[in-house]
């Protein structure tokens, strides 16, 4: 891991000499458009309720998916909204040129269709299978996103933000020729085990889970964590990190300092792109495949 977070600290090092950016959208970006998107296979009782926030921009654009967490208190679940357009990631990524779609996975707020990604009971979670269960979700948002008639069909970004950065590493595992770039913020499961924070469900599971999803990964993968998160601390990011990239999977991971109360809100927390930001950007970067300057 140590090696892992170096390399990337070189590669910011290195990019952090070009000009910055001239964010081109200035005016308030509202709340976005509000949409349907069909579930693929197709389904007549399944529906995602999502937002896709546009920049000023007639060009047809890269798009960046966004696929969210899980609120601690389940019956806040049928409340939950897509985040708007002006939240820190989505103002991040369209100041960069790319568009950005945020859905809620079935059973999530207007979501139709029942939650299918539940990990089962704390003493024996099912961590696979939750996670490739709400792959199928981000499957079908991310074939959504890349067919839009203002966005390309490939060269897309999947993010995803604890449960969410779960489904995209699950995601991972199944081709997917529209993405380039898949990026676990605080991802993992099983978290606040029976309410106690830094306490697992059955930890030894979830890092055979890791290797499976490690074995079969597809694409690059960059994770970000926050030292002081109480979901998903140093000790037990250290050890998925050391699994999944035992298994050859290509994995870059920054551990960054304390964000806030607690680190696991980081991505959509109030300037948490100053922490988070120039660290994809460097590893977009990499993958010559760096954001938009205007």
């Amino acid at each position: 891991m140590r090696l892992a977070v170096l390399a990337l600290l070189i590669l910011l090092g290195a990019c952090s000499s070009r000009p910055e950016y001239v964010p081109r959208y200035f005016a308030p970006i509202g709340p976005g458009e509000q949409v349907l998107i069909p579930y693929d296979p197709p389904s007549t009782e399944v529906q995602l309720v999502g937002r896709v926030c546009r920049p000023d921009e007639a060009a047809r654009l890269p798009v960046v998916v966004i696929n969210h967490g899980a609120p601690s208190d389940p019956e806040l679940t049928p409340q939950m909204q897509p985040a708007d357009c002006d939240s820190e990631p989505a103002r991040w990524f369209m100041e960069r040129g790319y568009v950005v779609v945020f859905a809620l996975r079935r059973g999530f707020g207007g979501s139709t269709g029942p939650i299918v990604e539940n990990i089962g009971a704390c003493s024996n979670p099912n961590y696979i299978g939750a996670g490739l269960r709400s792959a199928s979700d981000v499957d079908a948002i991310v074939k959504y996103a890349t067919h839009l008639p203002y966005t390309l069909p490939t060269g897309a970004i999947v993010i995803g933000q604890s449960t969410g950065g779960w489904a995209v590493t699950g995601y991972n595992t199944s081709e997917h020729p529209e993405v380039v770039a898949m990026i676990s913020m605080a991802g993992g499961r099983g978290a606040h085990a029976y309410g106690i924070a830094n306490e697992i469900c059955r930890p030894e599971q979830l890092l055979t889970a890791v290797k499976r999803f490690g074995e079969t990964s597809k694409a690059p993968a960059l994770w970000i964590y926050a030292q002081n998160d109480s979901f998903f601390g140093p000790n037990l990011v250290a050890q998925m990190v050391g699994v999944y990239q035992h298994t050859g999977a290509q994995l870059a991971v920054a551990q960054v300092g304390p964000y806030g109360a607690d680190g696991h809100g980081l991505f959509f927390g109030p300037s948490g792109s100053n922490i988070w930001g120039p660290i994809i950007e460097g590893y977009l970067a990499t993958l010559q495949r760096t954001p938009r300057r205007y």
